[in-house]
């Protein structure tokens, strides 16, 4: 009769012969040359943002439109001073002629990433505001009425987003004459006039 240690090894042997054997067709020298170790997958690369810096506001809106949304505004407008301009830009022209006031804002930001930009859109276009078709990648227009000590103001904030870059409007007016505001149809049309002239200029460097 066998011993123990010499059944178990017999037993053992073609095991590591076929261990062996598989190693040498297929990793060992007799491997064929088209087997290739699998590639590691390649790391995402990271967004590229469409806007790096923002374009100069204060010609956002052309000096005919000045002169029709801000009747007796300097057409150069006057550009706000804020802490990172290479984030953020604002213009604002201004005028009172024959008791009518107006005021328009025209602002740009730039964002790390459009997923940042939905985030500040959805932000800013919350409450009533309501979609605008056509312009940039998503766009809402807000109107309101104001009345202090019995004077009249109506605005109108377009906030609109283009890849990484949002667009902000403000325009509003009243008349300290007779204490009324403005129609709602004629600050919405100057607020979406100002936009759609602001969101041309931001998409031209892109």
């Amino acid at each position: 009769m066998r011993s123990l240690p010499l059944l178990l090894a017999g037993r053992l042997l073609p095991v590591v012969v076929l261990a062996t054997a598989g190693w040498a067709w297929t990793s060992g020298p007799y491997a064929p040359d088209d087997v290739q170790p699998a590639a590691a997958p390649r790391p995402q690369a990271k967004p590229v943002a469409k806007y790096d810096k923002p374009p100069e506001p204060c010609g956002a809106v052309d000096a005919a439109a000045v002169k029709k949304l801000v009747p007796g505004a300097k057409p150069a407008g006057k550009e706000i001073e804020l802490t990172d301009p290479d984030r953020r830009r604002t213009c604002s022209w201004s005028a009172l002629k024959n008791f009518d006031y107006r005021w328009l804002d025209v602002s740009y930001e730039v964002f790390d990433s459009q997923k940042s930009a939905e985030a500040a859109y959805k932000k800013h276009s919350a409450g009533d505001a309501q979609p605008l078709a056509d312009l940039g990648d998503a766009a809402a227009i807000e109107v309101e009425l104001t009345t202090k000590d019995k004077q009249q103001t109506r605005e109108a904030v377009v906030t609109a987003r283009s890849g990484n870059a949002l667009v902000t409007i403000t325009y509003n007016g009243c008349d300290f004459e007779s204490r009324k505001a403005p129609t709602p149809a004629s600050i919405q049309e100057g607020a979406e006039t100002a936009a759609r002239a602001a969101m041309e200029q931001l998409t031209a460097q892109a």
